[in-house]
Parts: C-alpha cells; sequence; structure tokens
C-alpha cells in the first residue's frame, strides 16, 4: 500500500542579502512539520528555495561589479549553507534560475496566454523596486509604498496583464467554501477586504529591465517576478516538463508556510493563476507572523537590525535556536526576539528542566544498579499519573502539530519533562538506594524515568533532531522502540538495557555576562548602513487617519514602584497609577534610567496596548519616550499634570 504524501514548501527567499533568523524560523518551522509527517508514516515532499529575478538584483549586482548570476549564486550559496547547519531537511532546493523553471515558466505563461488570459496592454502606475510591487494612486501612503514606507517611481511601459479582475468572485466563494484555506483567520479576512476595494488585473511582464524569464514569443519583455516566483510551487515537481511524475504525486501542496507580508500574492494571484491554468489549487495558505526584533521592530537588512542564526548556532548549538525559534512564538503572531528570552530559555527549559532530567536520571542508574536496571521492580500508586500523562501525550502532541501549533505541541512535551522532575522529587531515589529492601521499588521508578525520557526523545525529534539521539544513546534504547508507533505505549524498554550517563545537553549560562557578550557580538555583525538611509527609514513613516490615533489610548500615570528585572540587564519593572488602577509595566530603559530615578514620575502611558510577557513579568501598557541624541534614550515626563489625565 502507498504512503500518503504530504508536500510542504517555504516561501522562496529573495537573495538580495544574506540570510537572517527571520528567514530561519519559517524555514525552521517548515522542517518540523516535515520531520513529524515523515515519523508518523507519510511520503514527505518539502520544498524550499530562492527567487533570483527581478530590477532590485540586477541594480544591485550593478553596484557591485558583477552580473546578476554571479550576485545571486554567493548568496543563495550562503542560504544553502544555513539550512545544512539547521538541520533543514527539505528534498528540494529549487532556484529560479534553473533551467528547467526557465522553460516551464515559459510553457505557463504561453499557455495563459493561448487561453485569452493574458494580453497585452500598457502600464502607468507606481512602481515600488525594493518590493517589485505596482501600486495604484489610491493604494499609496503618502505618496510611498504602501508595504515598505520607501518612494516609488512613475512606471510606463509596454507590458502584459493577467485578468486577475475575472477571478474576484470565484476567489471570494474559493474562501467561503473552504474555511481553513487561509490561516490564521484574520489574514482571510484582510484578502476578503482587499479584494472587495477592488481587484484590477495583474502585470505580469516588463521591458524596463532584463534580468528574468524571457517571454520566448515577444523576447523584449520579462516575465513579471510573481508569475515567475509562485510558480515554482509546481515547476519544481516538474510541472511543465518531461517528466511530471512528482508534480502528479504530490500536487495540490497540503501547505505553504509564508509570512503574512505576502499572503495577498499567495491566497489571491496564485490561485487566481491556477484556476486559469484549470489546475487543482493548494489546500491551505498559512501566514505566520514577524520574529520582531528586541524594540519591536520588523527585522529588515536595509535597518541593519537582523541577527545572523549563524553566530547564535555556533555560540549556543542548533537545537537551542530550533527550540526557541518555535516555543517562544505561537505560529502565526509575530514574536519578539531578545538575547534575554533566548539565554533564559536555554538555562531554564534545555538545561534545568530536559537536561537535569536526563542527567539525573542516567547517574542514579550508573550509581545504584551498575547501568542496568533489574528486572524485580514494585510498582506503587504515585505511578499511575505519571504513565497516563506518557500514554495520552502523543494523542495531544499530534493534534497541536497538525494544527501548526509548535509552541503548543513543545508545551505538551515539557508538560512530561516536568512531572518527571517532580516525580524524582516526590520518589526521593536517592533514600531509596540507601535502603536495601527498597532497591526493587528504586527500580521501578528509574525504569519508569527512562520510559518517560524513551517517549520524550521520539517527541522532540522534529524540534531537535541532534539531541534526540545523544538521549537515545544514553538510555541504550534501539531504534524500533523510538518510533512513532510506539511514542504512546509504555514497557518497551528492555531487560539488560545499558544505561549510560553522556556529555551534558545544555550548559547553564551565566546570563548577565553572557548577554553582555551576545549584544558585542550582533552590534559588531550587524549589516552596516550609511546615516542617509536611517534618515529615509525616518522620513518614510506612514500617515495615519484621526480615527487610527482614536484607538490609542494615552493617560498621565505615576510611578509608584519600579525594581530591575531580574537577569535582562535592560528591563525595568514599574508599577505605575493610571487613575483608574494599578498595573505592571516593562520597560527597556534600565541602561537610561535608576528605579529611585522614576519612583514618584509622571509619565505618559498607553494605556490600551494587549498585554506582552517579557523575561517573565506580564507587561499591560507602554511608557512614551524619545530618542533624544545617539543611543539615548528620554522619558517624556509630565509631573504638573494630574494623574489619569487623558492625552489628546
Amino acid at each position: 500500500m502507498d504512503k500518503k504524501t504530504f508536500y510542504i514548501t517555504t516561501p522562496i527567499y529573495y537573495p538580495s542579502g544574506k540570510a537572517h533568523i527571520g528567514h530561519s524560523y519559517c524555514t525552521v518551522a517548515s522542517d518540523a512539520i516535515a520531520r513529524y509527517k515523515r515519523m508518523s508514516g507519510y511520503d514527505v515532499m518539502f520544498l524550499t528555495g530562492t527567487d533570483e529575478h527581478g530590477q532590485k538584483i540586477e541594480l544591485k549586482a550593478a553596484e557591485a561589479g558583477v552580473t546578476p548570476k554571479e550576485y545571486v549564486d554567493k548568496i543563495v550559496a550562503g542560504f544553502q549553507d544555513l539550512w545544512k547547519l539547521l538541520n533543514i531537511s527539505n528534498d528540494r532546493f529549487i532556484r529560479t534560475t534553473d533551467d528547467y523553471h526557465v522553460k516551464s515558466v515559459q510553457k505557463i505563461f504561453n499557455d495563459l496566454h493561448n487561453k485569452g488570459k493574458i494580453y497585452k496592454g500598457k502600464y502607468e502606475g507606481w512602481y515600488c523596486t525594493p518590493c517589485e510591487a505596482f501600486w495604484t494612486e489610491t493604494q499609496l501612503v503618502d505618496g510611498k509604498c504602501p508595504d515598505c514606507g520607501r518612494e516609488v517611481k512613475w512606471a510606463e511601459e509596454e507590458a502584459y496583464f493577467f485578468k486577475l479582475s475575472e477571478y474576484a468572485d470565484k476567489l471570494l466563494k474559493l474562501y467561503e467554501d473552504n474555511p481553513q484555506f487561509i490561516q490564521p483567520e484574520s489574514r482571510k479576512n484582510e484578502m476578503i477586504s482587499f479584494i472587495n476595494s477592488g481587484l484590477g488585473d495583474l502585470c505580469v511582464s516588463r521591458t524596463s529591465f532584463s534580468w528574468g524569464i524571457p517571454v520566448d514569443f515577444d523576447p523584449k519583455h520579462v516575465v513579471y517576478v510573481w508569475l515567475d516566483a509562485l510558480t515554482n510551487y509546481i515547476t519544481a515537481m516538474g510541472y511543465g516538463s518531461d517528466d511530471d511524475s512528482d508534480y502528479k504525486k504530490y500536487w495540490p501542496a497540503d501547505v505553504h508556510f509564508i509570512g503574512k507580508e505576502i499572503v495577498r500574492f499567495h491566497a489571491i494571484i496564485w490561485p487566481a493563476m491556477l484556476m486559469a491554468l484549470d489546475l487543482p489549487l493548494p489546500k491551505q495558505i498559512y501566514g505566520h507572523g514577524w520574529l520582531l526584533f528586541g524594540d519591536g521592530s520588523k527585522m529588515s537588512k536595509s535597518k541593519g537590525n537582523v541577527v545572523d542564526p549563524v553566530i547564535l548556532c555556533e555560540r549556543y548549538g542548533v537545537d537551542a535556536i530550533r527550540y526557541f525559534l518555535l516555543r517562544e512564538i505561537p505560529f502565526g503572531s509575530d514574536g519578539l526576539f531578545t538575547n534575554e528570552a533566548l539565554i533564559n530559555r536555554i538555562n531554564y527549559d534545555l538545561a534545568n528542566d530536559l537536561g537535569n532530567l536526563l542527567s539525573r536520571t542516567t547517574a542514579m542508574v550508573e550509581k545504584y544498579f551498575g547501568g542496568v536496571i533489574p528486572s524485580e521492580k514494585e510498582s506503587a500508586d504515585l505511578d499511575s499519573e505519571l504513565i497516563e500523562l506518557a500514554t495520552s501525550l502523543k494523542a495531544q502532541y499530534a493534534a497541536n502539530m497538525d494544527k501548526y501549533q509548535f509552541s503548543n505541541a513543545l508545551g505538551d512535551i515539557w508538560r512530561l519533562i516536568s512531572r518527571s522532575n517532580k516525580y524524582i522529587d516526590e520518589t526521593m531515589p536517592w533514600a531509596l538506594g540507601k535502603d536495601e529492601s527498597k532497591k526493587a521499588r528504586l527500580a521501578a521508578v528509574l525504569y519508569n524515568l527512562c520510559e518517560a525520557l524513551r517517549i520524550i526523545s521520539i517527541l522532540l525529534e522534529p524540534f531537535m533532531p541532534q539531541t534526540t539521539p545523544k538521549i537515545q544513546e544514553q538510555l541504550g534504547v534501539n531504534a524500533d522502540i523510538v518510533t512513532w508507533d510506539n511514542a504512546d505505549k509504555w514497557g518497551l524498554l528492555p531487560e539488560n538495557t545499558v544505561i549510560k550517563k553522556g556529555e551534558t545537553l545544555f550548559p547553564r549560562i551565566d546570563v548577565a555576562k553572557e548577554i553582555a557578550e551576545l549584544d558585542e557580538i550582533l552590534l559588531a555583525n550587524a549589516p552596516k548602513q550609511p546615516a542617509k538611509e536611517d534618515k529615509k527609514e525616518a522620513e518614510n513613516v506612514a500617515l495615519i487617519g484621526i480615527e487610527d490615533f482614536a484607538k490609542v489610548d494615552l493617560r498621565v500615570s505615576e510611578v509608584i514602584a519600579c525594581e530591575p528585572v531580574k537577569k535582562a540587564k535592560k528591563l525595568l519593572k514599574l508599577t505605575v497609577n493610571d487613575g483608574i488602577k494599578e498595573r505592571t509595566v516593562v520597560s527597556g530603559i534600565a541602561k537610561f534610567y535608576k528605579p529611585d530615578e522614576l519612583i514618584g514620575r509622571r509619565i505618559i502611558l498607553v494605556s490600551n496596548l494587549k498585554p506582552a510577557v517579557l523575561c517573565g513579568v506580564e507587561s499591560n501598557g507602554m511608557i512614551l519616550a524619545a530618542d533624544s541624541g545617539e543611543d539615548k534614550i528620554s522619558v517624556i515626563f509630565v509631573d504638573d499634570i494630574p494623574v489619569g489625565s487623558k492625552v489628546r
């Protein structure tokens, strides 16, 4: 019987600069699902790659004095090296410069043209080179690109157009008939709103640059980047080639994992093109959130605030970074990357919880039984809770993985890890070891801990593929009992299994010292930006309407208590009175203010900001401060205004 197939893709990444931790986030998530599906019996196809054409690449290559292909070759090699480092198990890697892709795209363009879905016309409109996107006058924000806020240029040229406008009703019906097609739900609502605002035809060729796939029947045109890029999901499977067996086997894709900023292209343009070609649609588009920098801004090469994953992997190990990315942030939501959060996860979750459980268990088996647990064991009622949790874990874990809720799935595993550590405290094996008459009971306790660790190692494999073999090696288990089918079975560890304490999985880190060193390393390795670029970023702030500003509740509040956040040298924990109630606010101003300088002062509070947990402290609001010079932040004080006053 043939295995059921599962086809998962990342976006194909744009190689205008080296890969950063934001790229790694989506790719590691995709890899975790691919590994989980393989483990649970699926025939998996996992695709990633690079989107290498377009005017932006052409311009950057010219600036560097190389050809576009030479420019992208070097950067693409960096992406491929990073995926190897991060243990990404992709089955295919597509480059849009690959010959087979070029030929297939030309065939697709011809097919759409022959079907009357593409026509020649003239384009007049605003074009954003960094985003490779055209915009109408009404879509611009303060005359700038609505996506990136940069300058746009008026473009006027002959072009081919795809009849996207014909598919508005069909797309809305698709969303209605298939509620899971776009996830999370908020992304679907955005797409419905975009379509209802008016869907125009789509420019799918350019003549103002040459770095792209030529339209073979009209060579002065090159295929526009989105038609070129989006079709990779089928061209990589052989669609339009002499051998389309993989296309027939794996398409439609089960899920496209993408960043939320490109949902529109995948949920509107891509299905419309497939409809025009009479091809099946992907089953789901999942637009995950952004990995934000510590100050809440999106990581961006142009801002120079990107984090190099190679540095982190070399310093903490690949699996620690994979774990942090998928545990810290609920997939689908935006989340903060901070050095403090990363190090705390390593210390508390990996070193204290998981590492300590394995170390204590294997050390006690060696100490009390020479590494081999005796067959004579004495059970007790206390064992049943641990066994029940361990054997029921697989079903809940699978439910969360199938919904791409990685943080919850890891939370499921950590419930068993925490329960196992508590079980050690409850059974006190060190006390049992002192009493010869309790040896059978001690044997049962240690056997149960080893069995719990066996199940933990199975469920951890999609997330931490380097760590799980180390756990299994220390447990002395054979491959046949650490399979998915055996993740909900108990008592499989055979008699005479040799258990041996091994190396420490995750050494503890001196938090304060490490954060200081890491800050310096990441700052030294961040891309350097010219001052004029920083000024440009500041100028390109999108305008908002009065209705947007009215949503922000600003209130004068008094700081009644203040203290540092433990193990986070940048953060202060403030207790403030906003005239209605007291609340806790966490602010990254410890570098600029001592706690006693703030107590009794009145500040302006954003009082209706969603709560966020920072280094274990829930923050309920944000205080206003100003950039008042290079590397200087000044809190805005309003000591002469009554507490509770609303700022308008």
